[in-house]
């Protein structure tokens, strides 16, 4: 089975190489109405997820199933405009496949966002928060199964699955340009359904901040590879209990978009902070 995952990275990587060479350093992941980021890459070119052997098909609306790759801030990179979720039917190995290629291909840092519904009464629709930890309500581990040890340890550390350095250069960017982000604990479940009232009290009272359907396999998958994460979530909805209203997904994603100016400013600026280390280093002391 462990050859098999090999063989099935081998053969997406083998596709995308059919279209270009590039060797992206830098991966993102784009959220449900999250995705305008995509008009400032440098585009060499986009590969329909269902041009790529194994690739899920994207199902969601809002999600354009494509991988783009080309250049941003002086960064080869790879985007995927459009993610895949566990409640479209695909497992947790197929949600996290794409980071799998994604290494493959030379990706060391991913960028991951997401739309999510605010649980922490100090955030307000539209807010940004960096991911500093979260919580796997998704019933089970991309990792489950016989591990390839060329992929990544049977028992990956996850003391520190987002960058604490990464978190610290976006938090940097954010202050820079007058742009108010939290730092926060991000709660993954399976959805499609939206929680009931009793269902945010219980994940409040367990330390989640925000609650979403998609991340937690990706940044899973991505520790397992050796990859550095910085999450990025956009509060598109109040998920207070006690004032809890039913969801318009028009209006969250009006919110995401409205969001989405300062997202970018912050995945921009933190590419830009990428290509100057010594900052980071200077800033802590460490230099």
């Amino acid at each position: 089975m462990k050859n098999q995952l090999r063989d099935e990275i081998n053969d997406a990587v083998k596709t995308i190489r059919q279209h270009t060479d590039s060797r992206p350093s830098v991966g993102i992941i784009l959220g449900s109405g999250l995705g305008a980021l995509v008009d400032d890459i440098h585009t060499v070119t986009k590969i329909p997820y269902t041009s790529i052997p194994h690739f899920p098909e994207s199902t969601v609306e809002f999600h354009d199933g494509e991988l783009i790759l080309g250049t941003l801030i002086d960064h080869e990179i790879v985007a995927m405009h459009g993610r895949f979720h566990v409640y479209e039917g695909y497992s947790l190995q197929q949600v996290s496949f794409p980071v799998r290629v994604m290494k493959a291909i030379g990706v060391n840092t991913l960028i991951v966002s997401n739309a999510c519904g605010g649980i922490n009464k100090q955030f307000k629709p539209g807010d940004i928060m960096i991911i500093q930890d979260h919580i796997n309500l998704m019933g089970g581990s991309p990792l489950i199964g016989m591990n390839d040890d060329s992929l990544g340890p049977r028992f990956p550390d996850m003391s520190e699955p987002y960058s604490q350095r990464l978190n610290r250069l976006a938090e940097r960017v954010a202050n820079t340009h007058g742009i108010t982000v939290h730092k926060g604990v991000y709660a993954a479940v399976t959805g499609p359904n939206l929680e009931t009232a009793a269902e945010y009290r219980f994940l409040r009272t367990i330390g989640a901040d925000v609650v979403g359907m998609s991340t937690v396999p990706e940044t899973i998958v991505a520790v397992h590879s050796g990859i550095e994460v910085l999450g990025l979530s956009v509060i598109t909805d109040a998920c207070v209990p006690e004032t809890l209203k039913p969801i318009n997904v028009a209006e969250i994603i009006r919110i995401a978009n409205r969001a989405e100016p300062a997202l970018t400013t912050i995945i921009k600026g933190v590419l830009t902070e990428l290509n100057c280390p010594e900052k980071d280093g200077a800033e802590d002391g460490n230099n």
